[in-house]
């Protein structure tokens, strides 16, 4: 795995505690064909497993940037995008197996698609491959994000098109954009950072390309666990900050009342898997921290192409939606608590 000093495409990996899936992944990057040039960065948000030192260690080629503290899926990519030499970035959660093309396909389509500046994969499970984890991000227009295609049929999803975002698991931006953007807004820590990224993406004008034929298998959540109060707390907390800031003050006007029920459907839903106190404490953390998120709306909204209409992006029907997606997942954790997950080894991926 060679790391040229000026490749085309810097791959950053962030890890906290993931050195059993490490392996997998950085192996199925060692076996990429056909990819034009690259370098590998693994981030360390400050882990006490080792990590660093192994990675250091079995794979000389990558780079270790190992932080002292854990600076969160925003403040730990950003590390590795301020340390990439790349023309384009290309983030991948630690808990996935790349494709062996995935990195030639996704330069494919940003090569053929110039006016383009985000990819996603097309990621399914890890141990169930035949299943959409995500094809690309959607965002509601009543102020909230889903996975394209969640739990559905990998098949249903074979055709490239575009869409609202890109998942964060594993996607690809130019660098410029994600400099011009600020990357990952810090304050977010995790959940809905790429959901705000790609949003401040597309009012500045940029677009994102689905490549259906960059697939990536993911395990899901292998570092934070499928369901946590930590997950619970910064999603309700972030989605909250995330439409305020970027959504345009027309639609944000017209919009309000449904977000308000989108968000209260939210509480329910964790009340009823015993999460109501984290959800409550995101939104209560949101309206906390909103007078900071306002003072970058002003810059975020100025910053806007004015004839930019990210209304045509926005799914209006989100009942059914949120429904379909929780029942789905739901079953995946029952049968994940039935069969605990194992991260691959060496040898397997």
């Amino acid at each position: 795995m060679p790391s040229p000093s000026s490749p085309r495409i810097s791959v950053i990996v962030l890890n906290c505690n993931g050195r059993p899936w490490l392996p997998g992944c950085l192996d199925a990057l060692a076996a990429q064909a056909a990819a034009p040039s690259f370098e590998v960065i693994v981030v360390d948000n400050g882990s006490s497993d080792g990590s660093a030192a192994f990675v250091a260690s079995a794979y000389p080629d990558v780079r270790v940037i190992a932080l002292d503290a854990n600076a969160g899926f925003a403040g730990g990519n950003n590390a590795g995008a301020r340390a990439a030499r790349g023309e384009w970035l290309a983030f991948l959660n630690n808990d996935t197996i790349a494709d062996s093309a995935w990195l030639a396909r996704l330069d494919a389509a940003a090569s053929a698609r110039p006016a383009y500046s985000l990819v996603a994969s097309r990621i399914v499970f890890l141990h169930d491959p035949d299943r959409i984890d995500s094809a690309g991000d959607g965002y509601f227009r009543a102020g909230g994000a889903f996975k394209t295609g969640h739990g559905r049929r990998a098949g249903e999803f074979a055709a490239s098109a575009e869409v609202f975002g890109a998942c964060g698991a594993a996607f690809l931006i130019r660098r410029g954009l994600f400099t011009a953007l600020g990357g990952f807004d810090e304050r977010f820590f995790m959940v809905y950072e790429d959901v705000d990224l790609s949003y401040r993406a597309r009012l500045a004008g940029h677009r994102c390309w689905y490549a259906a034929d960059a697939i990536v298998r993911h395990a899901g959540s292998g570092t934070l666990g499928a369901v946590s109060a930590n997950a619970v707390f910064y999603g309700q907390r972030n989605l909250e900050w995330t439409w305020l800031k970027n959504t345009p003050r027309p639609l944000l006007l017209r919009t309000a009342l449904p977000h308000v029920l989108y968000s209260l459907s939210g509480i329910l839903h964790y009340a009823r898997a015993g999460l109501a106190g984290a959800a409550i404490r995101g939104k209560w953390a949101a309206v906390a921290g909103a007078r900071p998120v306002l003072k970058d709306r002003r810059m975020v909204q100025a910053a806007a192409v004015g004839d930019v209409d990210v209304e045509p992006w926005m799914e209006r029907r989100w009942l059914a939606a949120k429904r379909r997606e929780k029942t789905y997942d739901a079953g995946r954790r029952r049968a994940v608590s039935a069969t605990p997950r194992v991260p691959p080894s060496r040898s397997s991926s």
